[in-house]
């Protein structure tokens, strides 16, 4: 086996500026449950050294301390209330009350609700939590303004007040652009030039189309993401954009925005074909994921888990461009000898 070069930090900044790498990087995205399933299969005693031995280019993300009013239990800082729905192998905590579902207008809400602030959080601990791990890629900054607006309406109010209440829609995204948009460069500032990601995202496609028109994506998306991409590029930063589904119509507006990296690269899904989209934008956007986790990293065998690694190298590998991850956070139903296989395929096959 070929001896390693690169820190996980340089090996995603080559990727990152079209450069060849020692070898192709590899991400984790996981649950708690499967990460310690994987953690007790492999014997390992903490995710590092878990990284550690699947050879892993972990990603560290910074953020700030809260330090605002008291949130009560099971509740998030926007007033939204969450309780535990078990799916058998897990938990996740799913929100069931919408604290801006009875407001009909701006003006209701701008009366009766209060939005947070970004001096509820404390930013001094951030140059305390990249300390010891400048060797890594980090990860600072989060703007996915509609999941939040969900939680507050509800989701099916969500989706109507695009065509019925769209001044509501205007007015908290917008609330929510200026949180983030203050977030991000407070977390700039105490660590200039050493945040190499930001996550600009937004799911906005379903299995087999979009879940938005893309007149609506155009109106209500894309202006304050274009704001927020030019201040992550500002700071020198790359955007990590997250889009689930099928959404090859909205790639070219994404790439357009001045999207860096394309994640999750649901090739199952329709017209995410990956022979397509390496050669239709993959000189133009780094993919992230593609590893399936609706199908093979759950129910596949070894040798499928093997020939997806492979088959991803070889299309969305070509030429470079491409860091290996799941399709979203492994779901505990997925075998850990699937997890391995995954990482160690990647690991012997993907050598510059």
């Amino acid at each position: 086996m070929p001896l390693e070069t690169m820190t996980p930090r340089e090996r995603w900044l080559a990727v990152l500026k079209r450069q060849k790498p020692d070898r192709i990087p590899m991400d984790y995205w996981a649950t708690p449950e499967a990460t310690r399933k994987l953690m007790e299969h492999l014997g390992c005693g903490s995710e590092k050294e878990m990284f550690d031995k699947l050879h892993i280019d972990s990603v560290v993300e910074v953020k700030p301390y809260y330090a605002g009013p008291t949130i009560p239990v099971h509740q998030d800082v926007f007033g939204c209330r969450y309780k535990k729905v078990n799916y058998g192998t897990g938990e996740y905590d799913e929100c069931f009350s919408h604290p801006l579902s009875n407001f009909k207008s701006v003006e209701e809400i701008e009366k009766h609700y209060t939005w947070p602030k970004t001096d509820w959080w404390d930013y001094s601990t951030i140059k305390k939590q990249v300390k010891g791990n400048e060797m890594f890629p980090i990860r600072g900054g989060h703007y996915e303004p509609f999941l939040i607006y969900k939680k507050l309406r509800g989701e099916e109010l969500a989706y109507t007040d695009l065509a019925l209440n769209p001044e509501i829609v205007h007015y908290c995204l917008e609330k929510f652009f200026h949180l983030a948009f203050e977030d991000m460069q407070r977390i700039y500032e105490q660590i200039p030039k050493k945040v190499m990601l930001s996550y600009v995202a937004e799911d906005m496609g379903a299995q087999n189309d979009l879940l938005f028109s893309p007149a609506h994506i155009h109106e209500f998306l894309l202006p304050r993401m274009k704001r927020m991409i030019k201040l992550v590029h500002q700071a020198g930063a790359f955007v990590f954009h997250h889009n689930d589904g099928s959404i090859r119509k909205i790639i070219p507006d994404m790439i357009e925005a001045g999207i860096d990296i394309l994640n999750p690269i649901q090739w199952r899904c329709k017209g995410m074909e990956r022979k397509e989209l390496k050669q239709d934008f993959g000189d133009k956007v780094v993919f992230h994921g593609a590893m399936h986790n609706q199908h093979t990293l759950p129910f596949g065998s070894i040798d499928e888990i093997k020939k997806e690694v492979v088959d991803n190298l070889r299309i969305l590998g070509e030429g470079g461009g491409y860091i290996l991850a799941p399709c979203h956070n492994i779901q505990s139903v997925s075998p850990p000898e699937n997890i391995v296989a995954m990482y160690e395929t990647c690991y012997e096959n993907g050598w510059s």
